[in-house]
């Protein structure tokens, strides 16, 4: 989510149990957010946000030499995988969730257990692509499973796109560039200015309407 492109071993790979980050009793917890919807699975499955992300990347990096690709919150590795065999770079995954390393190394990517780019050094890669959590959430954080971990983005639904953009311009390379897909569920125009107020310049590559939402993929350089 080995490892000689410049990024550090994840202190842990995902073996035995574990659960997500602030894991409320299961003794009395709530049910999750995929039992709620009926679904049953633990990594964020491809979808159309993904094929739309992955798409507007690989057009935009068609004539380029991408070099090293960070592929952050990698889920089932499909856009990474999706990068890796249309413009034959090397592509890394990261992940919170346990499962979704195991399924990215499932796609031949190399996968490293981490929370966003932290596990890497400064200037370790030159494209990092992301499709965050953005939901907004119902009534505050509920982190209760790694689905919600995988769509939730706390009350904004920016939290997690925040701290992204962060840490990001340290693990850029030079010349590097960042592709972000950001929903008006979200607010775009936040997201935005907070890529602004951390020195990027940031374009509109393609939007797309779903219903309940539109979703935008963002080119951010330095």
């Amino acid at each position: 989510m080995t490892r000689d492109g410049g990024e550090e071993e994840a202190a842990d790979d995902g073996a035995g149990e574990s659960v997500p980050p602030s894991h409320p009793s299961l003794a009395d917890r709530r049910p999750s957010l995929a039992e709620r919807r009926g679904e049953d699975f633990s990594v964020y499955p491809a979808s159309e946000d993904s094929a739309l992300l992955a798409g507007a990347v690989t057009e935009d990096l068609v004539d380029a030499d991408p070099g090293r690709v960070l592929d952050v919150g990698t889920g089932s590795g499909y856009v990474g995988a999706r990068l890796a065999e249309a413009t034959g770079a090397w592509v890394v995954g990261s992940d919170v969730n346990p499962e979704a390393c195991r399924q990215a190394r499932d796609r031949d990517l190399d996968a490293v257990r981490g929370d966003l780019v932290t596990p890497f050094r400064s200037g370790a890669f030159d494209v990092v692509v992301c499709n965050p959590p953005y939901l907004p959430a119902q009534d505050g954080v509920e982190w209760d499973d790694w689905f919600e971990v995988a769509v939730t983005g706390g009350e904004t639904g920016r939290e997690v796109v925040q701290r992204l953009l962060a840490d990001l311009g340290r693990v850029l390379a030079p010349g590097g560039a960042a592709y972000l897909l950001v929903s008006t569920a979200t607010g775009v125009d936040a997201v935005v200015e907070g890529a602004l107020d951390r020195g990027f310049s940031v374009v509109a590559l393609v939007d797309a309407s779903f219903p309940g939402e539109t979703l935008t993929v963002l080119k951010l350089v330095r």
